[in-house]
């Protein structure tokens, strides 16, 4: 799954092979959309704790951490409505392969030309009552890697950590970088607020029907939250939201579609 060449050649034969008889679109029919993330670094595959990569800065830099938010996601179809997928939330593990691969249940049947999605938990779910924050959302859920941060209540959206010789060492002797982006916005006051939204146009229509489940495979290049406004070198560790909206502004354009399987 992993092997870009694969992909290139595989998506090809995905656009070329579109059913040619598709079934009429029925509005009581609903099926699942899958969404498929492959976790990149520049022309490289992401390989955890194990592979060098250098960002545009010229920085060398090693992932043993990648994490986040999925949310509020909603599909437009070639007439142009759409279709708000409530309250499916999906937390996205590069270290867990089955989270690379969620699934939108029940959607409609239809045919879709673009996607928006969320990234991070948006501040009604965030200051929700916790028996209505469960699977993914729940923080006793996440073991040690945590992705909620109990001193300042918020979810951390997006969790970056590796190694890299242009972060200073710690108290371990390890040059590593943390990246923990929160920040909805706050809850009586304004707050810095972190959500970033991503609208994707797809490459073909992905067809919903009911013996048809689409799968809209995505590219997420890591090497794009870097740049000339985030430099491993001018700060390793950000987790104070105030001074993370460079990280989300990049980490909002990381995201592209590769192709869509019908």
């Amino acid at each position: 799954m992993k092997n870009l060449l694969l992909f290139a050649i595989v998506a090809n034969s995905f656009s070329a092979c579109q059913p040619d008889n598709i079934e009429p679109i029925n509005p009581n029919d609903k099926n699942n959309l899958t969404i498929e993330f492959d976790h990149i670094a520049g022309a490289q595959n992401l390989a955890l704790g194990s592979t060098k990569y250098t960002n545009a800065s010229g920085e060398d830099f090693t992932v043993t951490t990648l994490n986040y938010f999925v949310s509020n996601i909603s599909l437009k179809k070639t007439d142009g409505t759409s279709v708000t997928m409530a309250d499916q939330y999906f937390l996205v593990k590069e270290v867990d392969p089955t989270s690379l691969t969620p699934v939108l249940k029940d959607v409609p049947a239809g045919d879709y030309t673009s996607m928006t999605f969320t990234i991070g938990v948006d501040s009604l779910k965030s200051i929700s009552a916790v028996d209505q924050r469960t699977g993914c959302l729940d923080p006793a859920s996440y073991g040690t890697d945590n992705m909620y941060w109990s001193w300042n209540s918020g979810y951390i959206f997006f969790k970056m950590e590796g190694i890299s010789s242009k972060a200073p060492a710690n108290s371990a002797g390890l040059n590593k970088f943390q990246y923990h982006i929160g920040g909805f916005g706050g809850r009586t006051s304004a707050t810095a607020n972190n959500l970033r939204k991503v609208t994707v146009n797809l490459p073909s229509t992905a067809t919903v029907r009911k013996s048809i489940a689409p799968t809209v495979h995505f590219l997420v290049d890591v090497n794009g939250v870097f740049g000339p406004n985030v430099k491993i070198a001018n700060g390793a560790v950000i987790m104070n939201p105030a001074i993370s909206g460079p990280f989300a502004n990049n980490y909002q354009n990381i995201f592209k579609v590769d192709h869509v399987h019908n």
